[in-house]
Formats: C-alpha cells, structure tokens, sequence
C-alpha cells in the first residue's frame, strides 16, 4: 500500500471512529440502566481505537505539514480538542471526576463540542471519496485487528466502580445547572405555579407529603438516590380523555420539557429533598423529579405547566438553553 493509500484509509478510519464515538457519547446522555452501558462501551472503544490510530496519523500530519496551508493552525486546533476530550474521558473512568468547580466529563464533552466545526471544515477542505477498494478483504481485516486491538484496550482501562450511565455516587445531589441556564433569585411570596387552571401558592404546594425514592443521575458524571417529597403532578392536574397528548413543563428561566400526558401518576414537584427545603440550586421552591430519567429532565424552578397536543416527543433531545 502507498503512503497516500494508506493515508486515506487512516483518514478514514479516524473519521468513522470519531462519528461514533459523537453519536454513541450523546445517545449515552438519553439512557440509563443496561442500555447506557453498552453504548458506553462502544464510545470507549471508539476512543481506544482513536488513541490506536496515533501513529499512522502522525505520519500523515508530518507530509501534510510539508505542503503549504493557509489554516493549518485549525487542524492543530482539531487534534488538541480530541486529545483533551480522550484525556479527560480516561480521567473520569480512572475515578477523578472532580476537577475544582468543573468535572472531567465538563472537560471531556467541552472539548468534543469545541472541536465539531473544526471537523466539519476538514471534512470540507479535504473530502474524504469512498472508493471500491475500501471494501477488500485486506481492509476488513485491517478492521477487524483495529476493532479487536480497542477491544482489549477498553477491557485493559483503569475503571472505577461507576453506574451503567458512567455516573459516580455522590451522596448529595450537586447543584449544577445545564449549560447557558442560571440560578434564579426566586422572590417565593409573588411566585406562583400555574397548573391546571388554577395558580399555586409555595405555601399551598409544601402542604403535601408525597414521596418517591429516585435517582437523579446527571450527565455531569453524578449520580444520587434520594426521598423526594412534595406533591404528584396528577394531584394537581384532574386528566380527563383527549384532553391534549403531552405536559410542557417550564421554569422560569425558559428551561422547559415536555412528557407524555400519561406521566403524570409518576412526576412528582418536589419542595424538599432527604427531609430538608430545596435551596435555589436545586430549583427552590419547586423542581420536577422524573424517575428513569437523566438529570437535565428534572425541570428546576417550575413555573408553568401547560397541557397541550403536541406529542411528548416534539422537542430537542436535549435542552437547547
């Protein structure tokens, strides 16, 4: 095979890994339980197979660094945010998920996102065409040794005792909010939460003491069990038939999900968390728990909720605030 030949193919390679390991790392923040496990093997695997790549496309980048480029310092910038999305990932399985106020999966999924347009820009200034050779049986079996080599890296990794989802326990939920979101100053004598036709007073809300045992487990890299006390949704919200598809729960912010309709019986609005109030960073005076569901879906500072018929579905898949 001719240095060009193989340059592609380890380009291509590269490619393939790293779109994997994009899509099975944000699939991985929709699921819990067994599931999230198994795709997170598959994102490690994709990793290992990148870091196993290093070599042949270090011969690569040294031909490419001979020939003038007005933007070579974007392919520099490429490979620095893959290594530092790679390093922080190793960091977290190894059991230090903590780094000051951030969390090796901040780092970790910081720089994936920073490096995505300098992808799609080497993508476009040097396309990569699929050719008829790249199926032969001696490229297979390339693939074969490359997939069965990140195999036994994964298996070879440092791991700490984690969840299925990769999250560790914390014994308290962590105050975090989800990207651009901020804490509210809630000023809890003028709040009101509108359901079901009617405004609820913080007051009338902290009456209730119904429970749920949940698990909030953030995409932060956390997770936590805790008794959630406050009042079902269903309480508050009499459901007749056909009256709407879905619930658009929203926080004062702007932050907002939408559930099918038929949750209802199992959303809880909690005012206290492990027998204590909730303080503003964990979405006083009132947050959503939803059981069976990652963190970013647990609504904080809940104003609104509104039955509607779009279908629970007709949202982003994550928070776009």
């Amino acid at each position: 095979m001719t240095p060009v030949a193989s340059g592609r193919l380890t380009n291509l390679s590269l490619f393939v890994l790293l779109a994997v390991a994009f899509a099975s790392g944000w699939l991985a923040f929709e699921l819990s339980g067994q599931p999230a496990r198994a795709i997170l093997v598959l994102h490690a695997a994709a990793g290992v197979g990148i870091v196993l790549l290093v070599p042949w496309k270090s011969l690569v980048a040294r031909r490419g660094f001979r020939r003038r480029h007005t933007l070579r310092w974007a392919s520099v910038v490429l490979a620095i945010g893959v290594v530092v999305s790679i390093a922080f990932g190793v960091v977290h399985s190894a059991g230090h998920p903590n780094i000051g106020y951030l969390t090796a999966m901040d780092f970790h999924v910081g720089a994936a996102l920073c490096v995505i347009p300098f992808l799609l820009w080497h993508l476009f200034a040097r396309p990569l065409r699929l050719r008829a050779t790249d199926l032969s049986r001696r490229n297979f079996l390339l693939g074969g040794a490359l997939a069965g080599a990140a195999a036994l890296g994964v298996a070879l990794l440092p791991s700490a005792r984690r969840a299925p989802t990769g999250s560790f326990q914390a014994a308290y939920p962590v105050a975090t909010v989800w990207m651009f979101d901020t804490v509210p100053e809630v000023d809890v004598a003028s709040w009101r939460l509108a359901v079901g036709g009617r405004a609820w007073t913080y007051d009338q809300l902290a009456g209730y003491s119904d429970r749920i045992a949940a698990v909030i487990d953030c995409t932060g890299g956390w997770y936590s069990e805790q008794v959630w006390e406050g009042v079902l949704l269903q309480r508050l919200l009499p459901l007749r038939a056909g009256g709407g598809a879905s619930l658009n729960v929203r926080s004062i912010t702007g932050y907002s999900r939408r559930f099918g309709i038929e949750d209802a019986g199992r959303l809880l609005l909690a005012t206290r968390v492990a027998g204590d109030p909730l303080d503003a960073g964990h979405g006083y005076p009132v947050r959503l728990v939803v059981p069976g569901q990652r963190g970013f879906a647990w609504v904080k500072w809940v104003v609104a909720i509104e039955v509607d018929d779009q279908p629970w579905w007709w949202q982003p898949p994550f928070p776009l605030q």
